[in-house]
């Protein structure tokens, strides 16, 4: 599995595997996944030579967390990359009061509160920590701080102010003492990205799905201050939340929802260009992103050790220029989109 040595614009340098391991599904996100399963995942992933993992308070109200703390104890903490993020603190209630029924299933009777105080981060990293059983984390991440997540312009300018009235300061500090390495953000609309980055020093962004096959709008401003500032991206969400992993096919999911007719049709033409040229159109999904300088790691979910190596196998299959090319031509990928050479 290839590298990518990211220098952070904070100093520190981080070993990036280019393939990471998306922890929300080990949270039960959707269904139950044994244990075993979670652990045969997880090993999969670490034989195939992933070794960035990213996690949340939120993935299985803390179950997430804690499968990888059953994981990860023992092995060379200097051997692999570990994020998690901040934003959201949890609280003890009775079972019919937890948060996510109906979303995360067999999971800790908790419910979830949005804090990005300063006290807020501190005491959400102390109980991560404890949950994973580790004495730092390299990235730690404000998580939700945007319009999907928040519901409105109004409540997501809310909480950007919040987090950088306060929790900012955290991070700042846990990053200054070394706590952690690099600071950054988690959410899925790159415009709050651009916000944050001119209002504060950040080092990496994990966006989700904002940067695929199917949307490159990223690359009309945001992505361009990543490149002059050196700010990394984590690529969340490569497949669109699916259908760039299953094709159009009626009930194919995107961006969390199915898929509006509009983008059935775009992605059905991409498939064909991609059919054109023998490729599949997960394998054009998941190697498109890394071209970009700024992108450090795709990050696709992974529920078994079988998709875990469709993942790998659709990262190293072979992708030809023409392909590329070709969906510049039809309008399909933007001409200032990198692609390989």
């Amino acid at each position: 599995m290839k590298t990518n040595n990211f220098k952070a614009p904070s100093g520190a340098t981080i070993a990036f595997s280019e393939l990471g391991f998306g922890a929300a599904p080990l949270g039960n996100l959707y269904r139950v996944i044994p244990d075993e399963q979670a652990q045969a995942t997880m090993q999969a992933a670490w034989d195939a030579g992933i070794r960035y993992f990213d996690t949340a308070p939120l993935y299985g109200y803390g179950l997430s967390e804690t499968r990888l703390n059953q994981f990860l104890r023992g092995r060379d903490r200097k051997s692999y990359v570990i994020s998690t993020k901040i934003g959201r603190l949890l609280d003890v209630v009775p079972p019919e009061q937890r948060s996510g029924i109906g979303k995360f299933f067999d999971v800790p009777t908790r419910r979830e509160r949005f804090d990005y105080s300063y006290d807020g981060v501190m005491r959400s990293l102390e109980f991560s920590l404890e949950r994973l059983g580790l004495d730092y984390v390299d990235i730690l991440y404000a998580h939700d701080v945007d319009v999907f997540s928040q519901g409105s312009i109004a409540m997501r300018d809310q909480r950007v102010d919040e987090l950088m009235s306060g929790g900012y300061k955290a991070l700042i500090s846990l990053r200054d003492q070394g706590v952690i390495k690099a600071i950054g953000a988690g959410v899925n609309e790159w415009e709050v990205c651009q916000m944050l980055t001119e209002r504060g020093d950040f080092d990496i962004f994990l966006l989700a799905g904002r940067y695929t096959l199917l949307e490159q709008e990223a690359l009309s401003s945001f992505l361009p201050i990543c490149e002059k500032r050196g700010i990394g991206i984590a690529l969340g969400g490569p497949y669109n939340s699916g259908i760039l992993a299953t094709g159009p096919k009626p009930g194919a999911y995107y961006n969390y929802d199915p898929a509006p007719q509009s983008i059935l049709e775009r992605v059905a033409r991409i498939e064909n260009v991609c059919a054109k040229h023998g490729v599949g159109l997960a394998e054009a999904a998941l190697r498109f992103p890394l071209v970009h300088p700024a992108v450090v790691s795709v990050i696709p979910g992974a529920q078994s050790p079988d998709e875990v190596k469709r993942n790998v196998a659709n990262l190293t299959a072979r992708v030809p220029q023409a392909l590329w090319q070709e969906l510049m031509a039809e309008g399909l990928l933007r001409e200032d989109a990198p692609i390989p050479a």
